[in-house]
């Protein structure tokens, strides 16, 4: 009989590398963190040495706190590293990527293949008149030519600044006129649950008012009519196919511009986080290689994520083509046209890899185990988990149902300001904890620390702080070198505050507690949205939950939670008074809700992230902020309606 998930969590336990995953694992023993500590730059320029390299470095690192540039000298071409060597080398008739559309049609492209059409485009975008250094906005669903198009803005020296196809028109427009971008790459529409995502009609309002656009590039793909505008826009149809397949990769400084990429989802102005060249492939290319154990003649590998995210950036695109990795990717959403859409992938494919969200993981949870079931998913032998901490049920939920108990979960702790992985287990290696992600990898410099910067040594919570350079960090925020020295290097002196809470256990290993603007302070006690919202999952009739801390003339705040319940339970006062019980015996009285609403859905973004700030303007009875990165905007309408309405009966 399987062990059910709270026998499993049961007892602190814990779960070491299975044998048979062992023995063929890439790392199995912590020398390599001994030696990573010993010599970091060295660590580094043999990670760095298995790229492919026009001209040798002279330094390593140079470090002028708070700006790094890596592999000073040296010259190559991101795009050259993921297609030319490894067909040079006699792969081109290996898959690059399955591709998998929502209404079922599929394409499979070689290494081969995938050089010729980059090639092309990159041809296309010359004829277009850009040159090296210009920007390109990127604005498409997750069809190949999406990957082609950073590839072949890559290739010839253009940094690329995707916007991610759910975005709204504002955000586009003011993504463009930040970077100044010279065209547009979008396309005539995406296929969302079956119905079309009006992508050039959002692109006409956005470029309106970006004089910066010289023309857009469309891509036909769902095939109804759109608007044009003669002169500039032009069909992808017309002008790629026609280009030549010789295209020369351009020799990039190792500290050149290789993207930007904005963060979202606040009501400041979007960041412009800059990625450059060689750092940033060094240590992308090693942690997709040695975080997943990748073994690149035999394993499918799927980030279910999109590229219009920094995880799709990295870890869809250039760490995977680096790595010379055959990989899937899906246009669609996992419920369409049914809740095993995913599953069925993965048998399809025969998927062995598999990187994916914790609201996914939730959200799978909240439909059952019977979908999974229905397929064969022996195939998989590693399960990753990226986006927000993962909380313990959820782990092994998904180590159970998804990889049948025999397959390590890395959960991994980064950023789109880090570029790359940061804290996560190396699975042949580490003894994993549900809902850790455990230790720094090698060569990554972190630590926790009060409010007066010093280290809370073992065991002891407070704030997740970067003690030292790593290579594919960011070099700044776009034009704004200021705001870049005052968010993520002014709060501690010589450190780099990632903005997120820690704590370390006895035996050293890292939780995360999500952004410090998450941790509530009740009765002087602080207290994480996360542990709060990881009890309240951990309770059998809840699917998911969210938590803030509302203002309390008595305590400070008060924590105000927001419950989805799993199928098959309702509603009541009893079941509030339950789940108070049930987080108070968890972590104690003190973190008790003060309120519970039940919901249907939360308010996310587009890549599945909650957005709190507005769950706290419903708590606090404010005007809701920006809901222009909302999934559904109506969501959070209709979650504030219902807790007026619950106030009010309370009163």
């Amino acid at each position: 009989m399987p062990e059910t998930i709270e026998s499993l969590l049961a007892e602190g336990r814990t779960f070491p590398p299975p044998k048979d995953f062992k023995a063929d694992a890439l790392v199995v023993d912590a020398e390599i963190y001994d030696e990573a500590d010993t010599d970091t730059e060295g660590f580094w320029a043999q990670a760095a040495a298995a790229l492919d390299w026009f001209e040798e470095w002279h330094t390593v690192c140079e470090w002028d706190l708070p700006f790094a540039k890596w592999f000073v000298g040296g010259k190559l071409n991101a795009s050259y590293n993921c297609l030319d060597r490894h067909v040079a080398a006699g792969h081109g008739d290996q898959v690059a990527y399955h591709w998998e559309g929502e209404p079922g049609d599929t394409r499979t492209i070689t290494y081969s293949q995938l050089l010729d059409e980059v090639s092309r485009l990159a041809n296309a975008l010359k004829a277009l008149g850009v040159e090296k250094g210009d920007r390109v906005n990127i604005y498409l669903g997750m069809v190949p030519e999406l990957p082609m198009a950073l590839l072949a803005c890559a290739r010839i020296g253009a940094p690329h600044s995707v916007v991610f196809g759910g975005f709204s028109a504002d955000s586009l427009r003011d993504r463009i006129n930040d970077a100044q971008a010279k065209v547009l790459i979008t396309g005539d529409g995406a296929w969302r649950r079956g119905a079309v995502v009006p992508l050039k009609d959002t692109a006409d309002v956005a470029v309106a008012e970006c004089p910066s656009i010289e023309k857009v590039l469309v891509l036909r793909r769902t095939e109804q009519d759109v608007p044009w505008t003669d002169g500039r826009d032009v069909w992808w149809h017309d002008l790629v196919p026609e280009q030549s397949t010789e295209c020369p990769p351009e020799p990039m400084d190792a500290e050149d511009l290789l993207y930007l990429l904005y963060t979202s989802g606040t009501t400041a102005k979007p960041k412009g986080i800059m990625h450059t060249t060689g750092g940033y492939l060094t240590q992308v290319s090693w942690t997709h290689s040695h975080v997943f154990d990748l073994h690149s003649d035999n394993d499918v590998y799927w980030c279910a994520a999109d590229v219009g995210w920094v995880t799709g950036h990295s870890y869809i695109v250039y760490g995977p083509l680096a790595n010379r990795t055959t990989s899937v990717l899906y246009e669609g959403t996992p419920d369409f046209p049914d809740k095993d859409r995913l599953w069925q992938i993965v048998e399809k494919y025969k998927v062995t890899i598999l990187y994916t969200a914790p609201t996914a993981i939730r959200t799978f949870m909240k439909w059952g185990p019977e979908w999974p079931e229905k397929r064969d998913l022996s195939s998989l032998r590693l399960l990753g988990s990226v986006g927000e901490p993962i909380n313990p049920e959820a782990w092994v939920w998904y180590w159970q149902h998804i990889g049948g108990g025999r397959c390590p979960v890395v959960d991994t702790w980064w950023q789109t300001e880090t570029g790359a992985i940061m804290i996560t287990p190396l699975p042949g290696a580490t003894t994993l904890k549900p809902g850790s992600a455990t230790f720094p990898l090698p060569g990554i410099g972190a630590d926790v620390v009060d409010d007066a910067g010093n280290s809370v040594g073992i065991p002891g919570g407070g704030y997740l702080v970067l003690t030292r350079p790593w290579p594919s960090m960011l070099r700044g925020i776009w034009g704004d070198p200021e705001r870049y020295k005052e968010t993520y290097w002014s709060r501690f002196d010589g450190k780099y505050f990632a903005g997120d809470g820690a704590k370390r256990d006895a035996d050293g290993y890292f939780w995360l507690l999500g952004r410090v603007d998450d941790v509530m302070l009740v009765s002087g006690h602080n207290i994480s949205t996360a542990e709060v919202e990881s009890a309240l999952v951990s309770h059998p009739a809840v699917a998911e939950a969210a938590v803030v801390g509302k203002t309390d003339a008595t305590t400070g705040q008060a924590i105000a939670a927001f419950v989805i319940l799993r199928s098959g339970n309702e509603p009541s006062d009893a079941l509030v008074d339950e789940l108070r019980d049930h987080v108070g015996d968890t972590i104690g009285p003190i973190a008790k809700p003060k309120s519970i609403l039940f919901t249907e859905d939360l308010p996310k973004t587009r890549s599945g992230k909650i957005m709190r700030r507005l769950l706290k303007d419903v708590s606090e009875d404010h005007a809701l902020g920006d809901t222009t990165t909302l999934a559904d905007p109506s969501v959070v309408e209709g979650i504030k309606s219902r807790y007026l309405a619950q106030a009010t009966e309370q009163d």
